[in-house]
């Protein structure tokens, strides 16, 4: 008997159809994976299966009984926690009173903050002792890291000792090692009969962890599969019918003049003397091991952190020493963090795309809405963005097609310079793809791109060149024939003989 499935579940967003007729189902103790290009469909299934989210049509069965799922305390009486990229945790509560929020242990009528703080620091223990780290329990979260907000958020739906655990890409903003500690408590979890659905764009995750999966695409499932038996290129084309690959990627060479230009760049502990040059049309990667200075590098860059040296922006200096001065240069940033850095959620994609550049078409400060609605379909257009009404909220969007519209209302600004700050986090293999071919044919219009990327192929299949970082400073340059994985690897852990050093 399964212990979770959906019978014919149907979903419409306006006139986009989100889920068709979705039978799913897992046995009880199973972790199974939930998979599908963004836009498929995964996320909608999960968030109708906890009530966020009503069905326009079929059922919830939890052990062969139809459940009535509206919100939050009718998931939570079911025995249900999830976890999603976009946190649900309040910046303002600390890490102790954000992991037992609604699950406080009381005492004559009032909360027991003895064993409030006790069950807290229990529940985080068993993730931060495998990690040789401590994250406080008096701290606000707003003080963390992003990898340390998403293990509170872990911990948070852990605490509630869930029968059904939905993780929906969970892992993005984790390394690896925080990754596997997480895989650790969700295999206890399982021993113990909890039923988990995974939702994540890395294969690899996926066969470590799972062992079936459930592929939706256009709506639909499509295929589940024993994970024993398949192969990452069966789950793609199931996933995607015929997969294009980076190989059809064609980056023309970059110009000779040089656009951007720091000196001796440094930011307190973040990272040192950081020194390089930027040519026009080209695409220069900073790689490494995550966490050594390439987000920081970018952020300095973009007036978002303090820092000491020099900033040439076409043969002059810049003081740029918030976002604003640097968007008035010419340099934009598309960050990873979509939600909280790249988009207004609750506005429409319209809003979204044309705002940092409505200057540029308002007269004696009024705007025609034709022209606008004609701009953003330009964009929509040129960036293939499914959506089916430009004034739907942009939250309503699948997160490609979300990080498309980040670099899209940048196209609108005729910026010089984009800083790419892990753009691709969260994105299924055909957005990247369609998000890759929209920088190629920026490079061959002459903007440049500064791009910091977790994935070793994607800097592989895009950089001219790739600057490696290890504990805040520039160790190794890889371009050409140098430029592969296995140098990128070894540079990032310092083992590189013959790669060319840069001081």
């Amino acid at each position: 008997m399964a212990h979770l499935r959906t019978e014919g579940i149907c979903k419409n967003f306006g006139g986009v159809r989100a889920l068709h007729n979705v039978d799913f189902s897992c046995a009880r103790g199973e972790i199974h994976a939930l998979l599908g290009a963004n836009g498929s469909g995964k996320s909608t299934l999960s968030k109708i299966i906890t009530g966020v989210v009503a069905a326009d049509r079929g059922t919830v069965y939890i052990n062969n009984r139809a459940a009535a799922i509206h919100g939050p305390n009718d998931m939570f009486a079911q025995g249900i926690s999830a976890v999603y990229q976009e946190l649900s945790l309040i910046p303002q509560l600390t890490v102790a009173e954000n992991i037992l929020l609604g699950q406080e242990p009381t005492r004559l009528g009032g909360i027991n903050s003895k064993a409030a703080w006790k069950r807290a620091a229990e529940v985080l223990q068993t993730i931060a002792a495998k990690l040789d780290s401590e994250i406080p329990l008096h701290v606000p979260v707003r003080s963390l890291s992003s990898a340390e907000q998403q293990l509170v958020e872990i911990a948070k739906a852990l605490a509630r000792e869930p029968e059904i655990l939905i993780l929906d890409e969970a892992t993005a903003s984790l390394r690896e090692k925080e990754v596997q500690v997480v895989f650790e408590e969700v295999r206890r979890l399982r021993e113990q009969g909890c039923t988990v659905i995974f939702i994540s764009h890395r294969l690899e995750e996926v066969f470590d962890l799972c062992e079936r999966a459930t592929v939706l695409r256009n709506g639909e499932v499509v295929a589940t599969v024993n994970l024993a038996e398949t192969t990452e290129q069966d789950l793609l084309r199931h996933m995607l019918g015929e997969v294009a690959s980076v190989d059809s990627l064609s980056v023309p060479a970059p110009q000779d003049r040089v656009v951007l230009e720091v000196k001796e760049l440094s930011s307190a502990s973040s990272f040192q003397r950081i020194n390089f040059q930027l040519r026009a049309g080209e695409i220069l990667g900073l790689g490494g091991l995550q966490g050594q200075g390439q987000s920081e590098v970018i952020q300095a860059i973009y007036g978002a952190r303090p820092y000491t040296g020099r900033i040439l922006f076409e043969g002059q200096e810049v003081q740029i020493h918030k976002p604003a001065a640097a968007i008035n240069s010419g340099i934009v940033l598309v960050p990873g963090d979509r939600h909280v850095e790249g988009l207004a959620l609750q506005r429409s994609v319209l809003e979204n795309v044309t705002l940092p550049s409505v200057a540029h078409r308002s007269r004696f400060g009024l705007l025609k809405m034709g022209r606008e609605e004609e701009v953003t379909a330009g964009v929509v257009e040129r960036l293939q963005v499914k959506v089916a009404d430009v004034h739907l909220p942009v939250n309503t969007l699948s997160g490609g097609n979300q990080q498309k519209a980040v670099i899209g209302k940048w196209l609108l600004t005729q910026s010089k310079v984009m800083l790419l700050d892990d753009p691709t986090k969260g994105v299924d293999v055909q957005a990247r793809l369609e998000i890759y071919r929209s920088v190629e044919e920026l490079c061959s219009q002459g903007v440049s791109f500064l791009l910091s990327s977790s994935d070793n192929k994607e800097l592989i299949a895009l950089c001219h060149r790739v600057l490696v970082m290890y504990e805040g400073q520039i160790v190794a340059e890889l371009a050409g024939e140098e430029l592969t994985e296995e140098n990128l690897v070894a540079a990032s852990m310092r083992i590189t003989p013959g790669v060319k050093g840069v001081s």
